[in-house]
């Protein structure tokens, strides 16, 4: 079964970076959840997440990211998608979710989407 490969960091200015890759779905859904609760717990509300290597999203995948939005705007943040596959971006115009979450096509742009 494919997986999801996840790895985070922290940058100046209270961003959080998180990079995935391989399968965000109904199986792997709940590892980006548990990430991003943590991260903010850390207190970090802004988000750059790199999808440029993740090969396939399902509806339960972009849904953690639909649930968190709100908290992270809710905190003053917001979360920007750094290079989605090009799969990746079909779901979300498929799903209208195009239309509520920002996206960059270099890591400098992502982080201008916070000032």
């Amino acid at each position: 079964m494919p997986d999801l490969k996840l790895s985070q960091e922290t940058l100046p200015e209270g961003v959080c970076y998180i990079e995935a890759k391989g399968f965000l779905d109904a199986h792997t859904f709940e590892e980006m959840e548990q990430l991003i609760n943590s991260v903010f717990r850390q207190n970090c509300f802004r988000l750059i997440v790199k999808l440029e290597e993740l090969q396939y999203i399902s509806s339960a995948g972009a849904g953690v990211f639909v649930g968190a939005i709100g908290r992270a705007k809710e905190n003053g943040g917001d979360i920007v998608f750094l290079k989605p596959s090009p799969p990746v971006k079909e779901v979300f115009d498929l799903l209208g979710l195009s239309a509520i979450f920002q996206f960059a096509s270099s890591r400098e742009e992502a982080q201008g989407c916070f000032s």
